[in-house]
């Protein structure tokens, strides 16, 4: 396939993702399954004249995200809708829903904020998995926040059962406790490279940066996270493949009990936590 050659060579995919890629564009172009675009592959050569599906392949060869060219990302078995302006659910990120459950179900814990909620894929998943917890979502966009509720539409029974409110990190929070804050925040330093490399580069870079360092945003959810926590409460979030080690300093020196982190699929310690004990910190 011709054009699977074009965005293989003009993007360094290799040849089954670069194929695959052009059957998403082809099946979303002219409608049909890809059953129906495997039976009739007559029905490719309509591509030529096919204007919606020429505008979204030159979209992909100037290195836009696949997902925001067809607006949709697979994410722990749901499919999200995404745009520019939420980030892209990966699948390094399912380690930080899967951690959560697991303290939701070995802590017996009732209530869950989750901080930058983006797309609301980790709020939704959340909620569809322990439908009796209570989720708060929240995130500085607007325009995130109308994704995340379009996605609770679509994926949830009841989209009532996330509370989703427009607020930079804690500030609209006045007075609310949580057993469980959940949060996968800009973590990339400011003049990382990679930030001008791949899909990276065309998402909202306000969801990616976190300062010189990459660590401004962290700094502050470990911080202000324990006047929003239950005695008990745990703390989890998603940090750089190489930022472990300081993440478990700063939630030490800050005074949470029992650091945790966990590696994803790939090996990297990717989330990190801890447990706000008020009798432990001194503080209460």
């Amino acid at each position: 396939m011709r054009d699977a050659i074009r965005v293989r060579d003009a993007l360094g995919l290799p040849n089954r993702e670069a194929r695959s890629e052009v059957e998403l564009l082809l099946m979303r172009a002219l409608d049909i399954t890809r059953a129906q675009l495997i039976a009739r592959p007559e029905l490719a050569m309509q591509a030529a004249s096919n204007q919606p599906y020429l505008e979204s392949l030159r979209r992909r060869l100037t290195g836009e995200p696949i997902a925001y060219i067809l607006g949709k990302r697979e994410f722990y078995g749901s499919v999200f809708d995404v745009s520019s302006d939420v980030l892209i659910p990966r699948p390094e990120t399912e380690l930080l829903v899967d951690m959560a459950l697991e303290h939701i179900d070995q802590h017996k814990l009732n209530s869950v904020l989750d901080l930058g909620t983006g797309s609301g894929a980790i709020a939704i998943e959340i909620a569809k998995e322990r439908p009796n917890v209570d989720m708060v979502a929240v995130d500085v966009s607007q325009k995130a926040l109308d994704i995340a509720l379009t996605n609770s539409e679509h994926l949830l029974r009841d989209r009532r059962r996330i509370h989703f409110i427009v607020s930079d990190w804690f500030e609209q929070l006045h007075g609310t406790h949580f057993d469980l804050i959940v949060s996968n925040p800009p973590y990339i330093a400011e003049d990382d490279q990679h930030l001008e490399l791949g899909d990276v580069s065309f998402e909202p870079r306000q969801a990616l940066v976190g300062g010189r360092d990459g660590l401004d945003h962290l700094r502050l959810i470990i911080e202000q996270a324990p006047r929003h926590l239950a005695d008990g409460g745990w703390l989890l979030f998603e940090h750089g493949y190489d930022q472990a080690a300081v993440s478990r300093e700063l939630l030490i020196e800050a005074g949470y009990a029992e650091p945790v982190s966990e590696r994803d699929l790939a090996g990297h310690v990717r989330v990190s936590g801890g447990r706000w004990l008020t009798s432990a910190s001194g503080t209460g």
